[in-house]
Protein backbone atom coordinates (compact mmCIF):
# COMPACT_ATOMS: atom_id res chain seq x y z
CA UNK A 1 0.00 0.00 0.00
CA UNK A 2 1.32 3.65 -0.73
CA UNK A 3 2.37 5.45 2.26
CA UNK A 4 1.48 9.23 2.43
CA UNK A 5 5.29 10.28 1.88
CA UNK A 6 5.23 8.29 -1.25
CA UNK A 7 1.68 9.63 -2.66
CA UNK A 8 2.87 13.09 -1.40
CA UNK A 9 5.72 12.73 -3.20
CA UNK A 10 4.43 12.04 -6.52
CA UNK A 11 1.44 15.00 -6.40
CA UNK A 12 4.60 17.25 -5.75
CA UNK A 13 6.12 15.95 -8.87
CA UNK A 14 2.98 15.96 -10.62
CA UNK A 15 2.70 19.62 -9.19
CA UNK A 16 6.89 20.66 -10.02
CA UNK A 17 5.94 19.14 -13.71
CA UNK A 18 2.93 21.98 -14.40
CA UNK A 19 4.88 24.81 -13.18
CA UNK A 20 8.31 23.46 -14.95
CA UNK A 21 5.80 23.95 -17.99
CA UNK A 22 4.63 26.96 -16.95
CA UNK A 23 8.16 28.75 -16.64
CA UNK A 24 9.27 27.03 -20.49
CA UNK A 25 6.67 29.15 -22.28
CA UNK A 26 7.79 32.48 -24.11
CA UNK A 27 7.62 35.18 -21.82
CA UNK A 28 5.39 37.60 -24.20
CA UNK A 29 2.92 40.00 -23.75
CA UNK A 30 -0.46 39.17 -23.55
CA UNK A 31 -2.53 42.44 -24.86
CA UNK A 32 -5.96 42.74 -25.19
CA UNK A 33 -8.60 40.38 -26.19
CA UNK A 34 -7.47 38.10 -23.99
CA UNK A 35 -7.96 39.52 -20.51
CA UNK A 36 -4.75 40.98 -19.57
CA UNK A 37 -6.75 44.17 -20.13
CA UNK A 38 -4.12 46.23 -17.62
CA UNK A 39 -4.53 49.67 -16.78
CA UNK A 40 -2.96 52.20 -18.76
CA UNK A 41 0.99 53.05 -18.13
CA UNK A 42 0.87 49.29 -16.74
CA UNK A 43 3.09 46.90 -18.87
CA UNK A 44 0.88 43.31 -19.28
CA UNK A 45 1.92 40.52 -18.18
CA UNK A 46 3.42 37.47 -19.67
CA UNK A 47 1.68 34.60 -20.39
CA UNK A 48 4.29 32.22 -17.57
CA UNK A 49 3.28 35.28 -15.30
CA UNK A 50 -0.27 34.67 -15.87
CA UNK A 51 0.01 31.11 -15.43
CA UNK A 52 1.99 31.72 -12.22
CA UNK A 53 -0.59 34.38 -10.79
CA UNK A 54 -3.82 32.38 -11.52
CA UNK A 55 -1.86 28.97 -9.73
CA UNK A 56 -0.82 31.14 -6.55
CA UNK A 57 -4.06 32.51 -6.13
CA UNK A 58 -6.15 28.74 -6.55
CA UNK A 59 -3.12 27.02 -4.18
CA UNK A 60 -3.64 30.17 -1.43
CA UNK A 61 -7.39 28.87 -1.81
CA UNK A 62 -6.31 25.15 -1.37
CA UNK A 63 -4.77 26.11 1.62
CA UNK A 64 -7.91 28.20 3.03
CA UNK A 65 -10.36 25.47 2.33
CA UNK A 66 -8.02 22.51 3.53
CA UNK A 67 -7.68 24.58 6.99
CA UNK A 68 -11.46 25.61 7.42
CA UNK A 69 -12.56 21.94 7.01
CA UNK A 70 -9.83 20.91 9.62
CA UNK A 71 -11.27 23.40 11.73
CA UNK A 72 -14.55 21.89 11.52
CA UNK A 73 -13.15 18.53 12.27
CA UNK A 74 -11.47 18.88 15.23
CA UNK A 75 -11.78 22.71 16.76
CA UNK A 76 -8.25 23.54 16.76
CA UNK A 77 -7.97 27.47 16.37
CA UNK A 78 -4.56 27.13 14.53
CA UNK A 79 -6.63 25.72 11.70
CA UNK A 80 -9.00 28.69 11.89
CA UNK A 81 -6.57 31.39 12.66
CA UNK A 82 -3.99 30.33 9.73
CA UNK A 83 -7.31 30.16 7.39
CA UNK A 84 -7.52 33.64 7.51
CA UNK A 85 -4.56 35.14 6.94
CA UNK A 86 -4.98 32.04 3.60
CA UNK A 87 -8.02 34.69 2.69
CA UNK A 88 -5.67 37.76 3.06
CA UNK A 89 -2.96 35.69 0.87
CA UNK A 90 -6.30 35.21 -1.58
CA UNK A 91 -7.59 38.86 -1.56
CA UNK A 92 -3.55 39.98 -2.19
CA UNK A 93 -3.56 37.81 -5.35
CA UNK A 94 -7.06 38.51 -6.55
CA UNK A 95 -6.10 42.58 -6.13
CA UNK A 96 -2.83 41.54 -8.64
CA UNK A 97 -6.08 39.99 -11.02
CA UNK A 98 -7.97 42.93 -10.55
CA UNK A 99 -4.66 45.17 -11.19
CA UNK A 100 -3.73 43.12 -14.67
CA UNK A 101 -7.47 43.28 -15.72
CA UNK A 102 -7.41 39.13 -15.41
CA UNK A 103 -10.17 36.86 -14.80
CA UNK A 104 -10.41 34.75 -11.24
CA UNK A 105 -9.72 31.71 -11.50
CA UNK A 106 -10.81 30.61 -8.04
CA UNK A 107 -14.38 29.06 -7.50
CA UNK A 108 -16.54 30.47 -5.50
CA UNK A 109 -17.81 26.83 -4.36
CA UNK A 110 -15.06 25.58 -1.33
CA UNK A 111 -13.00 22.52 -2.38
CA UNK A 112 -13.62 23.02 -5.95
CA UNK A 113 -10.51 24.16 -8.02
CA UNK A 114 -10.00 24.92 -12.01
CA UNK A 115 -6.50 23.24 -12.09
CA UNK A 116 -6.83 19.88 -12.23
CA UNK A 117 -3.31 19.04 -10.25
CA UNK A 118 -4.54 21.52 -7.39
CA UNK A 119 -8.27 19.63 -7.24
CA UNK A 120 -6.14 16.23 -6.68
CA UNK A 121 -3.86 17.28 -3.95
CA UNK A 122 -6.86 19.19 -2.01
CA UNK A 123 -8.76 15.46 -2.34
CA UNK A 124 -5.73 13.36 -1.17
CA UNK A 125 -5.04 16.21 1.69
CA UNK A 126 -8.70 16.71 2.99
CA UNK A 127 -9.30 12.56 3.14
CA UNK A 128 -5.37 12.18 4.65
CA UNK A 129 -6.31 15.26 7.24
CA UNK A 130 -9.09 13.43 8.12
CA UNK A 131 -7.35 10.66 9.89
CA UNK A 132 -6.41 12.04 13.07
CA UNK A 133 -5.85 15.72 14.29
CA UNK A 134 -1.66 14.80 14.28
CA UNK A 135 -2.44 13.95 10.77
CA UNK A 136 -3.90 17.37 9.94
CA UNK A 137 -1.19 19.33 11.59
CA UNK A 138 1.02 16.75 9.16
CA UNK A 139 -1.22 18.34 5.98
CA UNK A 140 -0.59 21.46 7.23
CA UNK A 141 3.02 21.15 7.48
CA UNK A 142 2.83 19.96 3.68
CA UNK A 143 0.40 22.96 2.22
CA UNK A 144 2.99 25.41 3.39
CA UNK A 145 6.16 23.76 2.45
CA UNK A 146 4.59 23.78 -1.31
CA UNK A 147 3.31 27.08 -0.84
CA UNK A 148 6.78 28.48 -0.10
CA UNK A 149 8.74 26.56 -2.86
CA UNK A 150 5.82 27.01 -5.36
CA UNK A 151 5.84 31.05 -4.44
CA UNK A 152 9.63 30.82 -4.83
CA UNK A 153 9.71 29.90 -8.29
CA UNK A 154 7.06 32.42 -9.31
CA UNK A 155 9.13 35.21 -8.06
CA UNK A 156 12.22 33.58 -10.40
CA UNK A 157 10.02 34.08 -13.61
CA UNK A 158 8.88 37.64 -13.34
CA UNK A 159 9.93 41.01 -13.49
CA UNK A 160 7.25 43.19 -12.41
CA UNK A 161 8.39 44.27 -9.09
CA UNK A 162 4.31 44.86 -7.53
CA UNK A 163 4.54 40.94 -7.72
CA UNK A 164 7.67 40.29 -6.58
CA UNK A 165 6.36 42.03 -3.40
CA UNK A 166 2.83 40.45 -3.13
CA UNK A 167 4.49 36.93 -3.75
CA UNK A 168 7.46 38.15 -1.07
CA UNK A 169 4.78 38.76 1.08
CA UNK A 170 3.20 35.66 0.80
CA UNK A 171 6.27 33.44 1.20
CA UNK A 172 6.74 35.47 4.68
CA UNK A 173 3.27 34.21 5.88
CA UNK A 174 3.81 30.45 5.17
CA UNK A 175 7.10 30.40 6.73
CA UNK A 176 5.21 31.66 10.06
CA UNK A 177 2.43 29.88 9.12
CA UNK A 178 5.03 26.62 8.67
CA UNK A 179 6.52 27.24 11.80
CA UNK A 180 3.03 27.21 14.01
CA UNK A 181 2.12 23.90 12.76
CA UNK A 182 5.40 22.36 13.52
CA UNK A 183 5.60 24.06 16.81
CA UNK A 184 2.14 22.16 17.61
CA UNK A 185 2.92 19.39 15.81
CA UNK A 186 5.84 18.85 18.57
CA UNK A 187 3.87 19.84 21.24
CA UNK A 188 1.85 16.40 20.35
CA UNK A 189 5.14 14.53 20.49
CA UNK A 190 5.93 14.35 16.79
CA UNK A 191 8.75 15.14 15.16
CA UNK A 192 8.06 17.74 12.48
CA UNK A 193 9.85 16.41 9.62
CA UNK A 194 10.53 17.99 5.60
CA UNK A 195 8.76 16.66 2.99
CA UNK A 196 9.26 19.15 0.10
CA UNK A 197 12.00 22.21 0.58
CA UNK A 198 15.28 21.87 1.72
CA UNK A 199 16.28 20.60 5.38
CA UNK A 200 18.73 23.99 6.24
CA UNK A 201 15.65 26.43 5.39
CA UNK A 202 12.91 24.22 6.65
CA UNK A 203 14.88 24.09 10.04
CA UNK A 204 15.83 27.76 9.61
CA UNK A 205 12.31 28.84 9.83
CA UNK A 206 11.41 26.58 12.96
CA UNK A 207 14.38 28.42 14.32
CA UNK A 208 13.38 32.06 13.22
CA UNK A 209 9.65 32.21 13.66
Amino acid sequence: MATHKNIVSNIFLRLLVVVTVMAALVAIPVWAGTGNGAGEGITPLSVEEISYLNFVREEEKLARDVYLLMYGTYGAKIFTQIAVSEQQHMDTMLKMLDKYGLPDPASAESGVFNNGELQALYDFLVKWGDESYVEGLKVGVLIEETDIDDIGQAILFTDHVDLVTAYEHLIEGSKSHLAAFCETLEKQGVTCDTQVIDQTLFDAIKDVY
